[in-house]
Formats: structure tokens, sequence, C-alpha cells
């Protein structure tokens, strides 16, 4: 990618510390997160802010659509929803195996009506302490909570291709896993495929690459379906924590950046105040994968 076609990307908005993403086709807006402001905000293509859903709830991860245009969100406490349309709002998930839930990172749609998501250790993150290990979950659209997997060190951005085949998951500070995905939607055969170690956000394209940001990185780091390292994707951002893709032709990129030390001063404890997060957008050659939204009941 050439100078030019870096600097051809936009600030969209701007934030504290800009995380979450999902992009709403039906409304055709952007709604991410700022896990120190606060808040899910909800902005055009151009901009245009409409909407701030939860404005004092911090530290949520992950951001995802359900069928009936209500907004998934993760954090402290598990996965909140609300309808920016009724304005009511809810929780769809608390505990696990009876417990309040510490926190939940990053969610995905389940093709099926349901969503994968994966833990984090927020008390920790917020003492700037080491987490906790971590684990992955599905949740099926009948409410059926199931573990996939244990023992991974911080979740982070997770994907499920096309062909339900298989699954990614970022695990922050050593790369990213693969697994094997079964007619259940159960997990097998864990294997590293990229050592990152400031793993964040990823997306798939609609070829089945693999789109990985870091929390480090001003680029993407793209893999091929067989493993193959494809070039960098530079942008103009100081680090990435998320990406999506959008639009008519879903050639539009959305990602999420951060200063450059941003991460690392969240990982230690420290604080951030300057508002010099941002929601670029700009295009790319390669259209990406239209995520399906969950379909839960919900009330």
């Amino acid at each position: 990618m050439t100078q030019a076609e870096t600097d051809a990307f936009e600030k969209v908005s701007s934030g504290v510390y800009i995380e979450g993403l999902a992009i709403d086709h039906e409304r055709d807006l952007i709604w991410y997160s700022d896990v120190i402001a606060g808040g899910i905000h909800g902005v055009k293509p151009d901009g245009t802010k409409v909407a701030t859903l939860n404005p004092e709830r911090m530290w949520t991860g992950g951001v995802a659509m359900n069928a009936d245009g209500s907004v998934l969100s993760t954090g402290q406490g598990g996965i909140m929803w609300n309808n920016p349309d009724t304005g009511k709002s809810g929780w769809l998930l608390q505990e696990i195996d009876g417990k309040p839930i510490n926190g939940i990172n990053e969610l995905m749609p389940d093709g099926m009506g349901g969503l994968f998501f994966g833990t984090n250790d927020i008390e920790m993150v917020i003492e700037g302490k080491a987490p906790r290990p971590t684990q992955l979950y599905r949740l099926s659209v009948e409410g059926e909570l199931t573990k996939l997997a244990d023992g991974l060190g911080f979740t982070n951005g997770i994907m499920f291709d096309a062909t339900r085949q298989r699954f990614y998951c970022n695990d922050t500070f050593h790369g990213t896993w693969a697994f094997d995905v079964a007619a259940d939607l159960s997990l097998s055969n864990r294997r590293m495929v990229i050592e990152k170690e400031d793993a964040d956000g990823m997306c798939l394209d609609a070829e089945g690459n693999l789109w990985v940001t870091g929390f480090r990185s001003n680029f993407f780091t793209r893999l091929t379906t067989e493993g193959i390292r494809l070039p960098d994707y530079p942008t103009p951002g100081g680090s990435i924590t998320q990406l999506r893709f959008g639009g008519a032709d879903m050639r539009d990129i959305y990602f999420n950046s951060v200063p450059a030390d941003g991460g690392d001063t969240l990982k230690d404890g420290g604080e951030i105040k300057a508002g010099d997060s941002f929601l670029f957008r700009g295009r790319s050659e390669t259209p990406g994968l239209k995520l399906e939204p969950t379909r839960f009941q919900l009330r």
C-alpha cells in the first residue's frame, strides 16, 4: 500500500481509548465503545453523532448487533443490550455457573442466532496486575451456555469463518489461536497461527484471510487460510484495537486507533486522559466478511 493510499484514511470520530466496534448495516451506523470515557457511541459514516448508550459504563471491549436492532455490549458484569429505537435495555448474561461475571471482552455471532465470547479479568486490568487465565464460551440463541476452551492468557478478538469450520481467537500477549469447529460448534485442535505480543482485534475478509490488529502496531497483520503471511497493511493510526468491514459493497474499512503507548499504559495501571483515540475509515480492494446479527429474544 502506498503512502497516498494510507493518507486516504479519514478520521470519523474520536475518544479517549476506543475499543469495541460493530457495523449496524440496517441503520448504516457504526457503534464503538470507549473503555475509559465510557459508553457506546453511534455515528454515521460521515461522523455525524447519532446516539450514546450506557454513557457511564467503562471497559466495554466488544460490541455486536442483534436482529431486532439492539446493540449488545460486553464489560464488567457480563453482556448488556440496548435498543436505540425503544430506549429499553437489559442484561443478556450476568452469571456463569451461578457466579457473577468478572468481565467479558470480545464477542462474535455464531451464525445460528447465538454468540461466542471470551472472558477477561477486568478486576486485575483495573489494578494494573497480571490477569488470571480466561475462557471461551458459546451462548446459544436459546440461552444455553457452553464452555469451549480454557486456560487462555487473555482472550481478545474472535472470528468464525464463513464455512463454519474454523474459529480464531487472539490471546493478547501471545498471538492468534485457530481451532477446528465441529457440527455442534464445539472447538478442538487448538494451534497458534500467528505469534504476536500485542494481538488485539481481528476480522475476516471475503476470501477468508485473517486481519489482526495490535495495540502496539499501526498496521494490520494478515494471514491466508493456508497460513501464508500476506504483506502488512499500514494505516495512519498510532496503534489499532479493532477493525470491521462495512458499506454497501463491504469494502469500507473502519478501525479504532489509540495512542502508540496506550495499551501498555493500561496494562501497567496508568491513566489515559487525552482524547487522541480515533475511529478511521478507509477502503479495501478486497471486501470483508459480513457478520450476521444474533437473534436473541430481548425484553
